[in-house]
């Protein structure tokens, strides 16, 4: 006898079946679970710094009055501990509040599909710096690159053969180009792509910069220390044009770095033991420079009131 092919009424079991509408519903609504903080690993190789500043301390009072409105995505790894995927400052708020366990949604994906997710959900942020989205770019085009542009997992319609780097365009809002330029930025030495999150060196320098090896980099770092500048667009150009012909030696970048910059203002400088006979004692590094300034205004308005008196 042959066998009959089971009716796919598009349920998730019998149970469905005598349910109402409002079971129905609340039967697909997402579990949400609450998991000890214990259990809950950090995203590897996460991209996005969890920062202590004003807005971490109002989150943690949230908390404290109201607990966590908005539950925490996890999946569940091989060893039986928990992931997070999207919820990294909030997990860190229960922390701070004195939590012990978190209210979270379990998701069933693979690693690509959790970095994927990862991703979108933290470039929802107001404040991102250039190194974030540098790494967080990467990492989602490399997982775009293995799961084989899955149409279910990004937002292009079913059918259509787009570039991972297309892709993502559409997904992040970035050019191709734009995102390339940050991606570029993942090959900065640590110590100058903080420079380029503190908004010393540009973007345009910064991709050019990307293009020196490490020992060059370094030996670049060394040198905007002893500049106190850091290099110009045209700059860095000529710098990766003399690492092309393997020429950037340390002289060479010493005499790049001292290139006048166009409309560059010409600095001033006192060595300490020239001054420290006026400044006051006790009075911090950080501090003196705000002490020079203001007895220079004094100064000024001392002169200003002697040539009034002399008119």
């Amino acid at each position: 006898m042959k066998e009959r092919k089971p009716i796919d009424l598009g349920m998730t079991g019998y149970d469905e079946l005598f349910m109402g509408d409002a079971e129905r519903k609340e039967s697909r609504l997402p579990k949400i679970y609450d998991i000890p903080l214990s259990q809950i690993d950090e995203f590897v190789d996460h991209p996005f710094h969890v920062r202590m500043d004003e807005d971490m301390d109002q989150l943690v009072e949230s908390v404290k009055e109201r607990g966590i409105i908005t539950p925490i995505t996890l999946r569940q790894k091989e060893d039986g501990r928990y992931e997070i995927v999207s919820g990294h400052r909030r997990k860190k708020a229960c922390e701070l509040a004195g939590r012990t366990t978190i209210p979270a949604e379990i998701k069933k994906l693979t690693r690509d599909e959790a970095v994927i997710l990862m991703v979108e959900s933290n470039l929802q942020r107001s404040v991102i710096l250039p190194s974030e989205k540098a790494f967080a770019y990467k990492m989602r085009l490399e997982a775009l690159k293995r799961q084989g542009k899955r149409t279910d997992l990004t937002s292009s319609p079913p059918g259509t053969k787009l570039r991972t780097d297309e892709q993502l365009s559409q997904d992040v809002g970035d050019s191709r180009m734009q995102i390339n330029r940050y991606i570029r930025l993942t090959k900065l030495i640590p110590e100058i792509l903080e420079l380029v999150d503190q908004g010393k060196i540009a973007m345009r320098p910064a991709v050019e910069l990307s293009y020196l090896n490490k020992t060059e980099q370094m030996n670049l770092l060394s040198a905007i220390g002893e500049a106190d500048a850091t290099p110009s667009h045209a700059q860095a150009i000529k710098m990766r044009q003399f690492s092309q012909e393997e020429k950037l030696i340390p002289e060479v970048i010493e005499s790049i770095m001292c290139e006048a910059k166009p409309n560059q203002k010409p600095k001033i400088s006192f060595q300490y033991d020239e001054i420290k006979r006026y400044i006051p004692s006790g009075l911090s590094v950080e501090k003196t420079n705000e002490y020079v300034v203001k007895a220079l205004e004094y100064y000024h308005r001392h002169l200003q009131r002697q040539r009034d008196n002399v008119r």
